[in-house]
C-alpha cells in the first residue's frame, strides 16, 4: 500500500514557475513507476510526466504540450517526485496528481491513467494571464 500527498500548488502569473512535491509513504518506492497527471474542468485526467523506478533522467517521459517547461524528479532516499514547472500558461490550470505504479508494458503505458495503482488527492495549479 502507498500514500501520496501532493503539495506545492497555487496561482501564479503566466510566465512564473512552481515546483510540486508528492510524498510517499510505504515500502519499496523505489520500485515504483511515478508520474504526474492533471484533470482541468470539465476535460480528462491527462499525463504530464512520469519517471521511471531506475530513476535517471533518460527514463524521463513527457507529454508534448510541456516537453521543454516541465521537469520531473524523484528522490528514493525521501520518497518523493517533484514537478518543476516553469514558463507556465493559463492553459496549464489544473488539478495536478500525483501516481504510483509498477506494471507498464512498454513506453506508451506511461501515459495511461490505468497501469497506476495509486493516487494522491490532488493540488490546485491555478495560471493567470
Amino acid at each position: 500500500q502507498v500514500q501520496l500527498v501532493e503539495s506545492g500548488g497555487g496561482l501564479v502569473q503566466a510566465g512564473g514557475s512552481l515546483r510540486l512535491s508528492c510524498a510517499a509513504s510505504g515500502r519499496a518506492f523505489s520500485s515504483y513507476t511515478m508520474g504526474w497527471f492533471r484533470q482541468a474542468p470539465g476535460k480528462e485526467r491527462e499525463f504530464v510526466a512520469a519517471v521511471r523506478s531506475s530513476a535517471t533522467i533518460s527514463f524521463a517521459y513527457y507529454a508534448d504540450s510541456v516537453k521543454g517547461r516541465f521537469t520531473i524528479s524523484r528522490d528514493n532516499a525521501k520518497n518523493t517526485v517533484a514537478l518543476q514547472m516553469n514558463s507556465l500558461k493559463p492553459e496549464d490550470t489544473a488539478v495536478y496528481y500525483c501516481a504510483a505504479g509498477r506494471t507498464f508494458y512498454g513506453s506508451s503505458d506511461y501515459s495511461r491513467t490505468a497501469p497506476y495503482d495509486y493516487w494522491g488527492q490532488g493540488t490546485q495549479v491555478t495560471v493567470s494571464s
